[in-house]
């Protein structure tokens, strides 16, 4: 039974429903009801006759899949289970399980999760490596990856390590008939391009073909999607924003929206433009800033809703200040509208900007959730950082020193480290004491003995400076870890480039961080360690799936939307990044922006610091040049001095006091 009513739909939403044929291209805008109306274009083709096994709906998640199969099904509940609704990857298994065998594979062939993939490149890399010869198997793993999403072939001679590792990985899952995620996508379409015979059969398996989040496509995407429409012309209906297209450095590629006419001429094109999410002032302000993005498709977003608060720029005299400000201005805004925590959402560009928020939102005891993200404290990194510095305050702490004895790589191995526990264990000693005891060297190579001596002496030598009254401790613990290669290591494991930014800045805000208890004159580095481990022992571990004010990165933000979001951080140099304009990527920051501003439905404040502190000492800012982008009606610009500086109402210190006793009544 169908529950589909046109009515139901804007003129633009019923336009792209009932596109009778041909290529359609649904630009829609955030919040104009993308999900609505891919749902309503199926629920109506099956209305109209098409058979529901012929259509294909792709999207790029799981949970997008399903969220679409449970729309589909709420429309047509009783042919709703003969639609396919599926990911990329998910179509390509279903392609391959039946003629994986024409490309040399079986077609029950193993698919390899990350794990796998990383220990068979590993056991290529000890096979193809001389012994001088170093490769980390993490960025092995990343460079094969690149490398098939773009299409280049192993080469055929072993010029370089990676060459020679990439060629043989390949022969080897051949071999054990297997292919990991990468392969999915590229045996999928290398079948469908040499075998005509496979791709006729698919492609009237389905006449009818959907494409959410088009503008996330990467070359290999639409190369599929290319050998699978079907028609003359194909029968296929993309939807995406160029807008929102913020993967770049993950592989996707903007020009496949822009471009779209190029692969799918004549194409009917139609913009959903009405929004029903955000206020006119959000929604004017964004507009305001994307149309400086000189390649796109113009889209200009509006809302039928009157009246709305203006969107509030901010300036702040630091990062610290910034951090209680939007707090506090939280708790206001809760206290006064009498609205749960859920409501609230604090958006920013890296993760490593999460510390101080976390920090302030314990002191107020004000609930939390991060997604897309662990806790700062949580972070690889972060933890690596922490235990370098214990280890140099206390190297016979042994659960520290198993966590960086070989991070980076010390050339003491995972057997000599047993080793080194066992007799640690018989001895009751510590593995540092264990380590370097003389008789202990007797018993492992030269080579170990002396890698083991060298960090050894490192540790002695940094602890003396670290431990010396009025010595400078950021300055010491950063130099050690930069002369160990840490941060090195730590960026060839990173799978993109925004991984390692992000990566980067959670090490140099943590060191910020002991700088600024440094400059505070609350103790030594012992001091600082002892009070992040009291802080984070009386809080609960959180879970993306708590309850609380949501603190998100923009990238993880797309998608969401909150009542009252606070945008922080606005800066040149944070936003647009510093490394976006020498690789020519400010384009995709803009559009990253302007995918914060648009989560926002009741209010927005964004932020900016006029000085922002870097290893205890206040670096000047400029605001990004994205905000005079911005501004225009429906923009207040203020100074955190002016808002300070005004009277509070009578109202206002009632409702605080009031908001205080209940946080104390909470505990």
């Amino acid at each position: 039974m169908s529950r589909f009513r046109l009515y139901d739909l804007n003129p633009e939403q019923q336009r792209a429903a009932t596109h009778e044929s041909g290529p359609l291209l649904i630009l829609a805008g955030a919040g104009t009801g993308k999900t609505r109306t891919i749902v309503a274009r199926i629920t109506w083709l099956v209305s109209t006759g098409v058979d529901p096994a012929k259509i294909l709906a792709v999207t790029f998640t799981n949970k997008a899949a399903r969220e679409m199969k449970e729309r589909i099904k709420g429309m047509i509940d009783d042919k709703a289970s003969e639609i396919t609704a599926c990911t990329f990857h998910a179509l390509c298994v279903r392609i391959l399980r039946a003629d994986a065998v024409k490309i040399g594979y079986k077609n029950n062939f193993t698919i390899f999760d990350e794990g796998d993939q990383l220990g068979l490149i590993k056991k290529v890399i000890n096979r193809v490596t001389a012994k001088d010869e170093k490769l980390d198997p993490g960025l092995a793993k990343n460079l094969i990856s690149k490398a098939k999403n773009n299409g280049w072939s192993a080469p055929q001679d072993d010029e370089t390590v990676i060459g020679a590792v990439y060629a043989r990985y390949n022969r080897d899952l051949l071999s054990l008939n297997a292919m990991d995620f990468d392969d999915l996508l590229v045996k999928a379409v290398q079948l469908l391009n040499e075998h005509p015979d496979v791709r006729d059969k698919w492609r009237s398996r389905y006449s009818q073909m959907l494409v959410d989040e088009f503008q996330d496509t990467n070359r290999l995407q639409l190369d599929l999607v290319s050998l699978l429409a079907s028609g003359s012309p194909p029968n296929i209906c993309v939807v995406g924003d160029d807008d929102q297209s913020i993967y770049g450095w993950r592989g996707a590629e903007v020009s496949n929206i822009l471009e779209f006419e190029k692969h799918f001429p004549n194409p009917e094109v139609i913009r959903l433009e009405q929004n029903y999410r955000s206020t006119n002032a959000i929604l004017s302000t964004a507009n305001r800033l994307i149309k400086n993005n000189p390649r796109r498709r113009g889209k200009n977003l509006w809302s039928s809703q009157e009246g709305g608060e203006p969107v509030h720029v901010v300036c702040v005299p630091d990062d610290k200040i910034e951090a209680e400000f939007v707090i506090n201005e939280v708790g206001a805004l809760r206290a006064t509208n009498q609205i749960p925590w859920e409501h609230f959402a604090i958006i920013y560009r890296m993760n490593a900007q999460s510390r101080l928020l976390e920090e302030n939102l314990r002191r107020m005891r004000i609930p939390y959730r991060l997604v897309g993200g662990k806790s700062f404290f949580d972070r690889r990194e972060i933890k690596d950082v922490l235990a370098t510095m214990t280890c140099l305050v206390n190297p016979d702490d042994d659960i520290s020193l198993l966590r960086i004895i070989n991070t980076p790589p010390r050339g003491i191995g995972a057997t000599t480290v047993q080793l080194a526990l066992d007799q640690s264990a018989v001895a009751n000693k510590s593995l540092f004491e264990t380590l370097t005891s003389p008789d202990f060297a007797i018993e492992i190579s030269r080579k170990t003995a002396a890698s083991i001596r060298e960090f050894g002496d490192e540790l002695a030598s940094t602890r003396i400076h670290l431990l010396t009254p009025g010595a400078d401790v950021c300055g010491i613990v950063s130099r050690f870890i930069n002369d160990s290669g840490y941060m090195d290591d730590l960026k060839r494991s990173c799978k993109t480039p925004e991984e390692a930014l992000n990566r980067e800045s959670g090490v140099k805000e943590i060191l910020n961080a002991l700088a600024d208890h440094q400059n505070r004159k609350r103790g030594d580095i012992r001091d600082f360690l002892d009070e992040l481990s009291l802080n984070r022992e009386r809080e609960e571990d959180k879970k993306e799936d708590a309850k609380g004010l949501t603190l998100i990165t923009m990238h993880a933000a797309k998608g969401l939307e909150f009542p009252h979001v606070f945008l922080v951080g606005a800066e040149d140099g944070i936003l647009p990044h510093e490394r976006s304009k020498g690789e020519g990527t400010v384009d995709e920051e803009r559009r990253l922006f302007y995918v914060g501003i648009t989560r926002a439905m009741k209010s927005l404040t964004i932020t900016h610091c006029r000085n922002r502190n870097k290893f205890g000492s206040a670096m000047s800012c400029r605001p990004s040049p994205f905000l005079k982008e911005a501004e225009g009606e429906g923009v207040l610009v203020e100074s955190y001095e002016d808002i300070m500086s005004r009277p509070v109402a009578e109202e206002d210190i009632v409702t605080s006091f009031a908001s205080l006793r209940a946080m104390l009544a909470q505990d």
